[in-house]
């Protein structure tokens, strides 16, 4: 059976988040993720952390004004010492987690960027975070993200990633394969994954359409949590849907469709 964590930004909302952490514990989660702690202080989230007993798996770097829509910064040349601090600043807290994992999200492309240049400041944001972070012995990922839910963001299909992961050239970037991103982009899941399992560090999930629990949709998880069990994947499965109802009510999904 796969390994799932809690991600606390979209699970556990019935609770202010620095409760999220015991939350997912009690609940029954081996892991937790989320998208950005930089709202809090980083020793009170390790803190909480620590108490909750659980490994913190994966976060983002800083992605800009997320209030204000914005969904990354990495593919915008007017913003590169901006994308550059904000590698620091993740790495000094993913050391106060000891979280080994980032991720990137590439961002939406700037209106009146010519498109080779938006792909060449990405190229070269990535090799500058992948060679910081594996200075700090933490791993840089990618994802994709469907265009249906974000217009217009820069990093869309997988094919796409393997090639930027190819063109930055370094041995420390890696893919993150949302499966509800995927799915909505291209399908094809079973396959996709075994093809680029070597380069998947993480992956993720939630149904479509909603983005809601799996079973809640049209993917078939239980024949997909099988098919990456056998592949032999390691690595974590990040619970990252929003639930229909309560978080803890809407669980029954993992003993029907992953055991």
């Amino acid at each position: 059976m796969p390994r799932f964590t809690a991600n606390i930004t979209l699970l556990f909302n019935e609770h202010d988040f620095l409760d999220r952490f015991q939350a997912a514990a009690s609940a029954g989660f081996e892991g937790i993720e989320l998208q950005f702690p930089y709202a809090f202080d980083k020793d009170t989230v390790a803190e909480r952390l620590d108490r909750s007993g659980l490994p913190l798996v994966l976060h983002n770097l800083p992605a800009g004004d997320w209030d204000a829509g914005e969904r990354g910064i990495a593919c915008d040349p007017a913003r590169v010492g901006e994308f550059q601090d904000g590698v620091g600043r993740a790495i000094e807290y993913a050391q106060a987690l000891r979280c080994q994992q980032l991720n990137c999200l590439a961002g939406i492309a700037p209106a009146g960027v010519p498109a080779e240049t938006v792909h060449q400041t990405f190229v070269d944001n990535l090799r500058f975070a992948a060679e910081a972070l594996k200075r700090a012995g933490i791993r840089l990922l990618i994802e994709p993200v469907n265009t249906w839910d974000i217009p217009g963001f820069h990093l869309c299909r997988t094919a796409q990633a393997i090639d930027i992961i190819e063109t930055v050239g370094s041995d420390n970037l890696y893919l993150q394969y949302d499966i509800y991103h995927a799915q909505r982009m291209e399908g094809e899941l079973g396959n996709t994954i075994a093809r680029h399992l070597p380069k998947i560090a993480h992956m993720q999930l939630a149904d479509t359409p909603g983005r809601h629990e799996p079973g809640s949709g049209e993917i078939n998880f239980a024949w997909l949590f099988r098919h990456i069990d056998q592949l032999g994947y390691q690595g974590w499965i990040g619970c990252e849907y929003k639930p229909a109802a309560g978080t803890v009510e809407g669980l029954g999904w993992m003993k029907a469709l992953a055991d």
